[in-house]
């Protein structure tokens, strides 16, 4: 099964400190294995905020290995019913979270994270969460 990775795995295995973490290695393997996908607003989100132009481009060269997954307008109003829902049992959360649950609910990704509130997320909508480590089928 491909694999939609969030932002805040891809932070952690680019830190040169964390990078020997479990979600960095992988984050290797999916890459490996060709089942990493992507969408703009993580791109963006990893992208914004570096300040040297040099290791901005150099970032930026390397995600281009990874082509967005082109987001469609089902994708946008699936995130809303998905913040909608959470929101009515007073689960809080980013329209990028949810965009990612929708992009994974939509196109059967299961999604890598390390922010806990997928899990909170993953009690009230459709969200299969992929865990380092976890053999695949």
């Amino acid at each position: 099964m491909n694999v939609l990775v969030d932002t805040s795995v891809w932070s952690l295995a680019l830190r040169r400190r964390d990078a020997s973490s479990g979600e960095a290695a992988e984050l290797v393997e999916l890459i490996r294995e060709q089942r990493v996908r992507m969408i703009g607003p993580v791109r963006q989100e990893l992208l914004s905020g570096i300040r040297d132009g040099e290791r901005f481009r150099i970032l930026r060269e390397r995600l281009r290995a990874f082509p967005d997954i082109p987001l469609e307008p089902d994708d946008y109003e699936r995130a809303a019913e998905f913040f909608n829902a959470c929101r009515a049992r007073g689960i809080q959360g980013s329209n990028t979270d949810f965009l990612l649950c929708a992009v994974s609910d939509r196109r059967s990704l299961a999604l890598f994270t390390t922010d806990a509130d997928f899990a909170q997320y993953a009690r009230h909508i459709p969200l299969r969460l992929h865990k380092a480590g976890g053999r695949r089928p």
